[in-house]
């Protein structure tokens, strides 16, 4: 009986470790996609328009 008890709670054990894995992997997977679909380019077209408007206010000076 003790024999079965412990090969039970090990499949348990290794169960529950599989899933706290899987939810890490995905909570990871989700997150770089969200990174990279949404944050980076956010970040990259912010960059280009702000150089943009510096770029534009600086002829307007030199004019």
């Amino acid at each position: 009986m003790k024999k079965l008890f412990k090969a039970i709670f090990m499949e348990i054990q290794q169960f529950l470790g599989f899933l706290i894995f899987l939810t890490v992997f995905t909570m990871g997977f989700w997150l770089m996609l969200f990174l990279l679909m949404y944050v980076v380019p956010y970040w990259l077209f912010g960059n280009l328009i702000e150089n943009w408007k510096l770029k534009r206010e600086a002829k307007k000076a030199k004019s």
